[in-house]
């Protein structure tokens, strides 16, 4: 018999350091968390994930170095904030003891979001903060992590944010070509966001692609 094909290697992807803190160790979320998700390997696959969806290789970023993860008591679900080195990623752990029924998944979800947020670009500083949520739902969708009560929907307008966004982006990646949405990233890497950049890729203005978004979900879904 021939040998077996070799593996292809493992792609080199900048991986950091981890850290990690509970605030609040009595608190139900945090045994929740610690029964259902081991943290290391939570955030190295949300590092590759991140990477394998926005950048290849060649081109990912490589000036974050260490990543924390603070579990603790509070409003909301998740934030992450930091130097261009060091990044905080801070998740309430009252969020994870509401969502205890599935909360491996909505952990790696959530980590995931928050993990675009250490790596993705953003116009330097000028993007819409919608186009920033939606292609962190975007790379959450893909990874297969949207929680059950997403819906597509077409909403008011494009940069909505979060899963009505990363909707529009799953469409444009379908529509356009895959790394279409990784091109929109990587065009806002050195220069102040523009809506330029859709146009670019799509050779459509933004706008036009909203309008045969809401087209083509009206047709296909009844929207």
């Amino acid at each position: 018999m021939p040998p077996p094909p070799p593996h292809a290697p493992e792609p080199d992807w900048p991986i950091p350091t981890f850290n990690f803190r509970i605030e609040d160790l009595a608190h139900p979320g945090a045994k929740i968390f610690l029964d259902r998700v081991r943290p290391d390997v939570a955030l190295r696959d949300a590092v590759v994930t991140v990477c394998s969806w926005l950048y290849t290789p060649e081109t990912a970023p490589r000036n974050v170095q260490c990543i924390s993860l603070v579990l603790r008591p509070m409003p909301g679900v998740a934030h992450t904030f930091g130097s261009p080195t060091h990044k905080e990623i801070h998740l309430s752990l009252d969020h994870i003891r509401n969502c205890e029924s599935r909360a491996k998944d909505e952990i790696i979800g959530v980590l995931t979001h928050e993990m675009v947020h250490c790596y993705q670009y953003n116009g330097l500083g000028k993007c819409p903060g919608g186009l920033i949520e939606g292609v962190a739902d975007w790379v959450r969708l893909n990874a297969g992590l949207g929680p059950p009560h997403w819906k597509r929907e077409a909403g008011d307008k494009w940069d909505a944010g979060y899963q009505a966004t990363a909707y529009f982006l799953e469409w444009i990646e379908g529509r356009y070509g895959d790394g279409s949405i990784r091109e929109l990233n990587e065009n806002m890497k050195d220069k102040e966001y523009d809506e330029q950049i859709f146009k670019d890729v799509t050779g459509r203005k933004v706008s036009k692609l909203w309008k045969l978004y809401k087209e083509h979900l009206e047709e296909k879904h009844g929207l």
